[in-house]
């Protein structure tokens, strides 16, 4: 008998989730039906800022498959079809086709939910006004460009300092506008620690966007056609001829909350290591889910593409009757502000301070190639660890070209539990054209543990080492 699976969310965590389980079952074992709101499945949402900024020239570019090539692979996605609610003992989900505004009742024997995230929209007067932007979805990204090339717009206002809020500042100055960035927090960047979220700052400022941190937004100012002129905060007010909001996501767990599955401390759908909700046969993966850091152990909801491509992978072979985990999350994350690189992953300085842990933190200012060689350029280093143990915890890194991709290293020594002193024997390449003979990642470890031999760490004596 054909069993039926049904997805909903048509991005990575929801497509990967289907295709892996039609590679696995045939059609005539399996029936595979995506609903997707939107018009567009298996999208790149972080390439947006790339399209906004036309370094990217096509929307189809961002597009990895097509709603008619998941067709043709034997998936009925269903776009513009939104999924109101689930009745999990009837095992049946209420959909609204929304091009035709009809309502229907599908049944499902096995389902995943992959409904992303929610952008965080505060309740601040004029949120709403025309010209204020989110950047969440690819039809978002289309009509902001289609607003910068058609209308011309000269000011622009992006609020919120994180990672979207960066890029989009760095495309909207490649488009030729003058570009204001306004922060509640004292440095952008927020998954930094503030002494290199503090290099962000000065890069912004570099680029040519004028930056106020500390000052929440109190307002958005509408003129009489309804549309934004205006940001208000407590010191200045910032004209404005569009608004890019860039203040963070949420899980989406409004109809997993309404169905009665249960929702973490970190507000995303309670999964175990094989994406499985409190509720038998029912799955869910990427963005709505919470899941486990694997360095503090503590539930956390962290919104990036390659968890969900990976969760997703992990219910399709297991709703076939396969064998998958998902061990969980290190935060592992880069951007980029021009030709300024952003890395970090594991825990900042301060969540491992907030976790009771003894911390120990080295920063290291160095050179991303040979001093000698030409293109040499400057890079900052941040380990946090553990003392006594040299534990590494977390790392950070803020630098020119080459910078970013060093964190891959520190994040595979955090997957494995790692000390600083292990690190530092890691044998690593080196040519002058790609780093120092010590690489900024080593040389950051040989400080620390400098420090450790200094304080006798070193051979869990606790006696101090010899001169």
């Amino acid at each position: 008998m054909t069993e039926r699976f049904v997805v909903v969310g048509g991005d990575a965590a929801g497509m990967s989730a289907a295709a892996t389980a039609r590679r696995r079952r045939s059609p005539d074992e399996l029936e595979i039906v995506v609903f997707e709101r939107s018009a567009h499945t298996s999208y790149a949402a972080c390439g947006l800022p790339y399209y906004v900024g036309d370094v990217v020239g096509e929307a189809r570019a961002l597009v990895a498959r097509t709603p008619e090539q998941h067709r043709a692979a034997g998936i009925d996605v269903r776009t513009r079809h939104e999924v109101l609610a689930l009745d999990l003992e009837r095992r049946r989900v209420r959909v609204r086709d929304l091009e035709r505004g009809r309502e229907t009742t599908e049944p499902f024997d096995h389902l995943c939910l992959a409904v992303g995230a929610r952008p965080v929209r505060p309740p601040i007067p004029g949120i709403d006004a025309s010209g204020v932007f989110g950047i969440q979805h690819l039809d978002d990204g289309i009509a902001l460009r289609r607003v910068v090339e058609v209308q011309q717009p000269q000011r622009a206002v992006i609020v919120g300092g994180g990672y979207i809020g960066i890029e989009m500042a760095e495309a909207l100055v490649r488009r030729g506008l003058r570009v204001c960035l306004v922060e509640a927090l004292p440095a952008p960047m927020p998954t930094l620690d503030p002494d290199m979220g503090a290099l962000v700052a000065d890069a912004l400022v570099d680029v040519g966007v004028q930056t106020y941190l500390g000052e929440p937004v109190q307002r958005f100012e509408t003129g009489p056609d309804g549309r934004v002129r205006a940001v208000v905060t407590a010191a200045r007010e910032l004209p404005a001829d569009l608004v890019v909001l860039g203040l963070g996501v949420r899980p989406d767990t409004r109809l997993a909350a309404a169905a009665g599955l249960a929702v973490g401390e970190s507000a995303g759908i309670v999964t175990d290591e094989r994406q499985r909700t409190s509720a038998p046969g029912v799955w869910a993966a990427g963005d709505c889910v919470e899941t486990r850091h694997l360095v503090s152990g503590r539930p956390v909801a962290i919104a990036l593409g390659t968890h969900a491509n990976k969760q997703g992978r992990v219910v399709g072979i297991d709703v076939t009757g396969g064998d998958a985990t998902f061990p969980g999350v290190l935060g592992t994350a880069v951007a980029k502000l021009c030709d300024l690189e952003v890395a970090r992953t594991g825990l900042t300085e301060r969540q491992a301070t907030e976790l009771g842990l003894v911390v120990a933190t080295t920063t290291v200012d160095d050179r991303t190639r040979a001093g000698y060689y030409p293109g040499a350029a400057p890079i900052r280093v941040k380990l946090v660890w553990e003392e006594p143990t040299g534990r590494l915890l977390g790392a950070q890194i803020v630098g020119r070209e080459g910078a970013a991709k060093r964190v891959d290293v520190l994040a595979a020594c955090l997957w494995n539990r790692m000390t600083v002193d292990e690190i530092l024997s890691l044998d690593l390449g080196y040519a002058p054209p790609f780093s120092p003979v010590w690489d900024p990642v080593l040389a950051a470890c040989r400080v620390a543990v400098g420090r450790r031999e200094r304080r006798g760490a070193l051979g869990g004596t606790g006696a101090p080492t010899a001169p």
